[in-house]
């Protein structure tokens, strides 16, 4: 028994269309907004809840010369985790550090 096997050149087809270096260039732009566009609109999505929260009672208070982050958490505090207190103020404020300066503002949460 013998077999036969029939190799026929495989035709490869060829492109017409050439880029020039500007064209390139415009195809690169084009992908690029286009990720662009897809990026702004996936990103302006709403994160609301439907959900009904209760909002945060705050108070602004201003800083004297003096007072530092721990103090006025201390104070204010009402059942006695200061460092809870102090996270929170930062992050009312969006504080970078606990550094202070007389005059300041910040608004710090109430109990109620």
């Amino acid at each position: 028994m013998s077999t036969m096997t029939l190799s026929a050149p495989i035709a490869r087809p060829t492109s017409t269309v050439r880029l020039t270096r500007r064209g390139r260039l415009v195809v690169f732009a084009a992908g690029l907004l286009a990720i662009l566009a897809l990026g702004v609109f996936w990103g302006t999505g709403s994160v609301a809840s439907g959900e009904r929260g209760q909002a945060e009672r705050t108070l602004v208070v201003q800083v004297q010369p003096g007072d530092t982050l721990y103090d006025l958490a201390a104070r204010l505090t009402t059942d006695g985790d200061v460092n809870a207190m102090v996270e929170q103020i930062e992050d009312l404020n969006r504080l970078d550090s606990s550094f202070l300066y007389a005059g300041q503002k910040l608004r710090v949460p109430t109990g109620g």
